[in-house]
């Protein structure tokens, strides 16, 4: 079910067999994206329940989830990166649907980050699932 740009990581990951280089492609894949824009940096956007600054900005194009996100930390950037290759272009019915903990455990996240960052992804996780099935409703 998962996306083809999350499969390359996947398979990116499948050929990094230390964990501290998973660690530094997942930033270098945050570092990649483009910076949300500043004006989208509001509350509304903001992700409670992370230990760093967190904005997600979703959006529906033609019945497809897509979003971008930024956060002040790198490594966080870089799991933001990984979930928008999870979800962006999703039909936005399935989105929900999507088994977030199963396809992240495929790149070893859980057994590599903190509580607190485990905590923050899985904020982010909820709040797409959210605004999806706001959307699809």
């Amino acid at each position: 079910m998962a996306q083809q740009a999350f499969e390359d990581i996947v398979e990116d990951f499948e050929f990094l067999e230390d964990w501290e280089d998973r660690y530094r492609h997942v930033i270098e894949q945050g570092k990649a994206m483009d910076p949300l824009d500043d004006a989208l940096k509001v509350p509304a956007t903001k992700v409670e329940g992370c230990a760093s600054q967190v904005w997600l900005h979703p959006r529906i194009e033609d019945g497809r989830f897509h979003f971008e996100g930024d956060s002040d930390a790198m490594i966080v950037r870089g799991l933001i990166a990984v979930l928008r290759a999870l979800y962006n272009g999703l039909p936005v019915r399935e989105v929900p649907q999507v088994d977030a903990g199963g396809e992240l455990a495929r790149l070893g996240l859980n057994d590599h980050l903190s509580a607190q960052r485990s905590n923050g992804l899985r904020a982010m996780i909820e709040r797409i699932r959210l605004v999806a099935a706001e959307a699809a409703a």
